[in-house]
């Protein structure tokens, strides 16, 4: 394997790890679970709460491309190696 393929195996790792890592920090689409736990949902903190997650939306669509990215210059060098 030629050195591109070390750097770009690694980058594929940081890729699927902080893919990992933002899914997990995205809330889900459960309406109403705050209202049970007894916590109360004010104007600030669905602004917030809108921001934060659309935030990371938009991060995990860029990384997600970027994951992509890297598996299909991954393929096309291991296809032209050998």
């Amino acid at each position: 394997m030629s050195i591109w393929g070390y750097v770009l195996g690694g980058l594929l790792i940081v890729a699927a790890l902080i893919m990992i890592f933002v899914i997990i920090l995205q809330e889900g689409n459960q309406q109403g679970i705050g209202v049970v736990s007894g916590g109360a949902d004010t104007f600030f903190s669905k602004n917030k709460a809108r921001s934060i997650d659309a935030k990371l939306a938009k991060a995990t669509k860029w990384v997600a491309i970027a994951f992509v990215a890297v598996v299909l210059a991954l393929n096309i060098i291991a296809y032209f190696a050998a």
